[in-house]
C-alpha cells in the first residue's frame, strides 16, 4: 500500500508534525554538537598534548585512558537521555500523528 502524496504533505505542513519535529531537533542538534566537540577534543589533546594525555592519575591509568572510557560512558548516557526523551517528548505526538493519518 503507497501512501498518499496529499496525505503526506498535510501531514507535513500540520503544526503537530512541525512541533514534534523542533521537539527532536532541540534534543538531537545540541547533544550532536556537543559530543562532536568533546570527541574531537579528546582526538586534539592525544595528537597534539601527548604530555597532558600521559599523565598519571592512579597507578598505570593515565588522563588518556579515563578520557576514552568516558566517551563510551557519555555514549551510553546520551542514548539513555535520548530514549527519555522520545518516550516523554516524541512518541506521543507521533502517535497522535500516526492515529489522525489513519
Amino acid at each position: 500500500m503507497s501512501a498518499d502524496p496529499q496525505l503526506i504533505q498535510r501531514i507535513e505542513e500540520g503544526e503537530e508534525f512541525r512541533g514534534l519535529r523542533r521537539a527532536f531537533r532541540g534534543f538531537a542538534f545540541p547533544l550532536t554538537v556537543a559530543f562532536i566537540a568533546w570527541y574531537l577534543l579528546y582526538v586534539l589533546l592525544s595528537s597534539y598534548a601527548p604530555g597532558f594525555m600521559g599523565t598519571t592519575v592512579v597507578g598505570h591509568i593515565n588522563v588518556a585512558l579515563v578520557m576514552g572510557l568516558l566517551q563510551f560512558v557519555t555514549t551510553f548516557v546520551i542514548a539513555w537521555l535520548y530514549s527519555r526523551h522520545a518516550a516523554r517528548r516524541l512518541d506521543p505526538p507521533a502517535t497522535a500523528i500516526r492515529e489522525a493519518a489513519k
